[in-house]
C-alpha cells in the first residue's frame, strides 16, 4: 500500500511539564469531545504519487499574526507560501487593542525622546517572562526588537509617536505611545528605568479598544498578497501529512468548495463574531453576548461539515502551526485550566485549540497548557490604584497600581481567584468622579460606574465589612492597619507603593467591589499562553522526547513563547511576529526537499 491512513485520533498522554496542574485526559478520551475534528496523521511511502492538489514551500495553518509573520518572511527569502486559515484571517491579532511591544530604541520612541536599548528591555523583561525561554532567546528578542519594528513600518503598519506617561490600562485614544506593563509601579521602576514600549498603531474603530489589529495586520497580509501568498480562507486543517522518516510534508483541508455555502458560512462565522466582540470581556453582559456568539458558530460548524471536501497541500520545506491558543474552547479550558474556566474568552473564534492538537497528534511535545493570562485592570479609575486590594479572608496581597495581568496572575494562583477593591466613603466617592476623567474610555468608565454603584457591598465599619464579606476580622484589620499607616507616610509599603500611590481609608462607611474571577458584574478577561513546545532557534516543534521534528514549526499562542509566563500588553503580538519571522528564515535556510 502506498498509504497508511489513521481513524479519528485519540490522544496520548503528551502534555507532561513540572508546573502541570490539569490530569491528561482519561484513556481513550477522544479530542472530538473539545470539538475537535482532527485525524490521526497519514503516513506516505512514496510521496510523490499522492494525489496532491497543490503545494507550496511553506504551508501556514492560521494566518493571523504570527502565520502572516511567516508567510511574508518566507516571501521575502525567496520562498513560496501556501495559507489557510479556518476563517477569513486575523484572528486574535487582528481583533486586539493593537498594542504592539517594541523597544530597544525604535523610530518611535526617539521621535518621542524616550530612552531606551536593547539591555534595559531585557533587564525589564525578565521580570515578566521568567524562565519560559532561556536567557540567549530572551536576549535575542530584544536585540531584535527595533529591527523587527522597523520591518513593520516598512510593510505598511502605521505608528505615532504621541506619548503617554501616565499609568493606565489603556491609553486615551489619541494617544500612542505609553507604558503597558508595570515599569512605573514598584519595585520595578527602582530596578530598571522605566521606558514607554506600548506601540499603539493609528487606527481607530470607533471609541473602542478592539479591533484596531488589523492596523498592523492588514498592510502585512497585503504586502504577501502582493508577493505572491496563495490564500484559502475558511479552511479547516484536519490532518497532517508524513512520510516514513516521520518528516512533516503536507495537510490535508476541508473546504467549503460551492459559493452559496461559502457565503452563508460567511454570514454565520460574521454574527458569531459580531456577538463575541460586542463587548469588551471585562463588561458585564459579555457572559451573554459570548454565549450567543458561541450559538452561531455551533450552526456555522454544522453547515460546514455537512458540505466540506478535501483538499491535500504539499510543503516542500515545512509547515507552520499558527493557529492561535484554545481560550475559546472552553472544554479545553475545564480540563488543562480549570482554575480559570469561569474566566471570560479574550480571543476570537479560531482560539480552539486546533493547530496545538494538529502538532500532538504526530507526537509534539505541549508544555504550560495550564498557563492562562488573566487580567484584572485597576487603574482608571485613578482611585481604585490607590484603593486597597484583599483576598477572601481579608489579606492584602499585591501592589495596587501594577499591570492587570500580573494582578490577575497573582490573584487565581495564589489567591484561589478571590479578590475585593477595598475603599472608605471619600475613596469611593472619587472612583466615581475618577470615571469620568479627562482619557478615560467608555469601557473604563462603565466598569467603574457599574461596579460602583451596583456591585459594591456597603458597611458601616471596617468590623462590619468583614463579617459582611466573610473576612477573618483579625487579618482584615491588620491589612487595614498596615495599608494606612504605609498611606500616611508612617512606615514604607510592604508592596513598594509611595502615599501618593495610596489613600488612608478611615472615613465610614466601607465599600468592598467585588473583583474574582467569577465576579457577577466584574469579569475577568483570559487568553491562553501555552502551546506546543519549539526549539528556541528556529521554531521547530519538539516531539515528547525533547528531539526535533523535521517539517513541522509553530508560532505565536500555538507554541510556549515570550509571553508564557506572564502577559503585558503587545507582548503577544511581538511574540507573534518574532515567532513567525523566524521559523521562514529556518526554512529558508534548509537544503532542497527531495
Amino acid at each position: 500500500m502506498n498509504e497508511i491512513k489513521g481513524a479519528a485520533y485519540i490522544p496520548p498522554n503528551p502534555w507532561k511539564n513540572d508546573r502541570a496542574k490539569a490530569p491528561p485526559p482519561p484513556a481513550g478520551q477522544d479530542i472530538r469531545q473539545w470539538g475537535l475534528a482532527i485525524d490521526a496523521p497519514l503516513v506516505l511511502n512514496n510521496p510523490d504519487t499522492h494525489d496532491w492538489q497543490d503545494s507550496a514551500d511553506v504551508v501556514v495553518v492560521g494566518l493571523g499574526g504570527a502565520g502572516i509573520a511567516a508567510a511574508l518572511e518566507a516571501l521575502e527569502n525567496g520562498l513560496s507560501v501556501t495559507a489557510l486559515d479556518l476563517y477569513d484571517g486575523g484572528g486574535s491579532s487582528a481583533a486586539n487593542g493593537g498594542v504592539y511591544y517594541a523597544g530597544g530604541g525604535t523610530s518611535i520612541q526617539q521621535e518621542a525622546g524616550v530612552l531606551d536599548d536593547a539591555k534595559a528591555m531585557e533587564d525589564y523583561l525578565r521580570f515578566e517572562v521568567g524562565d519560559v525561554v532561556s536567557p540567549e532567546t530572551l536576549t535575542d528578542f530584544c536585540e531584535q526588537s527595533a529591527g523587527t519594528f522597523e520591518w513593520l513600518r516598512r510593510h505598511g503598519a502605521p505608528f505615532s509617536a504621541t506619548l503617554y506617561s501616565k499609568k493606565t490600562s489603556y491609553p486615551p485614544l489619541d494617544k500612542f505611545l505609553y507604558h503597558p506593563d508595570s515599569s512605573l509601579a514598584g519595585p520595578f521602576r527602582d530596578l530598571t528605568p522605566p521606558a514607554a514600549r506600548g506601540h499603539r498603531t493609528v487606527h481607530r474603530n470607533g471609541k473602542n479598544p478592539f479591533g484596531l489589529g488589523v492596523g498592523i495586520y492588514a498592510p502585512l497580509k497585503a504586502a504577501a498578497l502582493a508577493k505572491g501568498m496563495r490564500f484559502h480562507d475558511h479552511a479547516d486543517v484536519r490532518q497532517l501529512v508524513q512520510d516514513r522518516q516521520g518528516r512533516v510534508i503536507g495537510v490535508r483541508v476541508e473546504r467549503l468548495a460551492d459559493p452559496q455555502l461559502r457565503a452563508d458560512h460567511a454570514r454565520l462565522i460574521a454574527k458569531a463574531s459580531k456577538w463575541m466582540g460586542m463587548l469588551p470581556s471585562t463588561l458585564p453582559g459579555a457572559q451573554v453576548t459570548t454565549r450567543i456568539g458561541y450559538r452561531y458558530l455551533e450552526k456555522a460548524h454544522k453547515l460546514a461539515n455537512a458540505a466540506r471536501t478535501s483538499l491535500w497541500i504539499r510543503a516542500h520545506k515545512g509547515v507552520v502551526l499558527s493557529a492561535g491558543g484554545f481560550i475559546c474552547n472552553p472544554a479545553m479550558v475545564e480540563h488543562f485550566a480549570p482554575d480559570y474556566a469561569a474566566g471570560l474568552p479574550n480571543g476570537t473564534l479560531g482560539d480552539n485549540g486546533s493547530g496545538i492538537m494538529l502538532g500532538v497528534s504526530v507526537g509534539a511535545q505541549t508544555g504550560l497548557m495550564e498557563r492562562v493570562s488573566a487580567w484584572r485592570f485597576l487603574s482608571p479609575p485613578k482611585a481604585w490604584g490607590q484603593a486597597m486590594v484583599v483576598d477572601g479572608t481579608g489579606q492584602r496581597f499585591l501592589n495596587e497600581s501594577w499591570y492587570g495581568a500580573r494582578i490577575g496572575d497573582e490573584l487565581v494562583e495564589r489567591h484561589a481567584g478571590r479578590g475585593y477593591i477595598i475603599m472608605d466613603r471619600k475613596l469611593w466617592k472619587q472612583s466615581l468622579k475618577d470615571a469620568f476623567g479627562e482619557g478615560v474610555l467608555t469601557f473604563q468608565r462603565d466598569i467603574t460606574l457599574i461596579n460602583g454603584l451596583f456591585g459594591a457591598a456597603k458597611a458601616k465599619d471596617p468590623q462590619a465589612l468583614a463579617a459582611k464579606m466573610g473576612f477573618d476580622p483579625q487579618i482584615f484589620a491588620e491589612s487595614l492597619s498596615a495599608y494606612n499607616r504605609a498611606a500616611g507616610g508612617v512606615e514604607a509599603d510592604a508592596f513598594h507603593k509611595t502615599p501618593d500611590e495610596m489613600a488612608v481609608l478611615d472615613q465610614g462607611p466601607y465599600y468592598a467591589v467585588d473583583m474574582s474571577i467569577d465576579a457577577r458584574l466584574f469579569p475577568l478577561s483570559c487568553m491562553t499562553v501555552g502551546g506546543l513546545v519549539v526549539d528556541e532557534k528556529t521554531g521547530a516543534v519538539k516531539d515528547s522526547s525533547g528531539a526535533v521534528m523535521d517539517g513541522l514549526y509553530a508560532a505565536g499562542r500555538n507554541a510556549v513563547g515570550i509571553c508564557s509566563n506572564l502577559y503585558v500588553s503587545g507582548l503577544s503580538y511581538a511574540d507573534c511576529i518574532y515567532s513567525g519571522r523566524r521559523a521562514a528564515r529556518a526554512m529558508a535556510k534548509e537544503g532542497a526537499q527531495p
